[in-house]
């Protein structure tokens, strides 16, 4: 008889199939990008339509899943009410998928120094990129969350064209509209961009982000300084 020990077993490898509520998530963005209107924009359409590709891609090779260490920040005390309110809206299928992955997102920062005030009233979560949750190199997806009254300073994403999906709430970009859930806010590369937010109730947006692969990888987001 041998002496050794077994070796301990590595954990199975999680995908798409084996974790369907990711895969549930990755259909309902799919549906967000397929069926809003693009208002007659042929940059937006086409932004809509490679977010399309970039999720069939996760789809079909049934992309790895590395859930990641839960994490809150402050402003996710706000959740609860912008995904029942979420659930009233238009939207109702996504916000219940993205309800069913609650429980394992990661809120950050995104930012070695936050800036005075924004600590409770902003997070993100990714949902797919490089580090996961859904491992993918060419695209990532997340969801922002805004506190009530949050302002979210003037910024650009070099070489990324960058979509929001309102959830729930309502915002204005550059105080030039109010979106509401069912509304698309487009930004092309390097274009500045302030979010402001009501004051009566926190706000929930989908995020898409489409870039070359080191774009991606090495975004780092500069806020600027608004002048007087």
């Amino acid at each position: 008889m041998s002496d050794s020990h077994p070796e301990p077993m590595q954990p199975a490898r999680q995908s798409l199939q084996s974790v369907p509520d990711w895969r549930y998530m990755l259909q309902e963005y799919d549906e967000l990008y397929r069926f809003l209107p693009a208002g007659g924009s042929t940059r937006i359409a086409g932004h809509q339509r490679k977010v399309r590709e970039a999720i069939s891609r996760l789809l079909r090779r049934n992309a790895e899943v590395r859930l990641q260490p839960r994490a809150l920040k402050p402003v996710t005390a706000h959740l609860r009410r912008a995904l029942d309110e979420g659930r009233q809206g238009v939207l109702a299928p996504a916000v219940r998928a993205l309800d069913a992955v609650a429980p394992h997102l990661s809120w950050q920062y995104g930012y070695e120094k936050v800036p005075k005030g924004l600590q409770n009233g902003y997070a993100y979560a990714e949902l797919a990129g490089s580090q996961g949750p859904v491992i993918s190199d060419e695209i990532i997806l997340g969801v922002v969350l805004f506190a009530p009254g949050c302002t979210y300073p003037a910024h650009a994403h070099k070489g990324i064209t960058e979509s929001y999906v309102c959830l729930s709430g309502a915002v204005s970009e550059n105080h030039q509209g109010v979106y509401v859930p069912g509304s698309m806010i487009f930004n092309p590369p390097d274009h500045l961009h302030r979010i402001t937010v009501g004051l009566r109730e926190p706000a929930l947006l989908a995020y898409a982000w489409i870039g070359a692969a080191e774009d991606l990888h090495s975004q780092k987001m500069v806020f600027t300084r608004s002048r007087k």
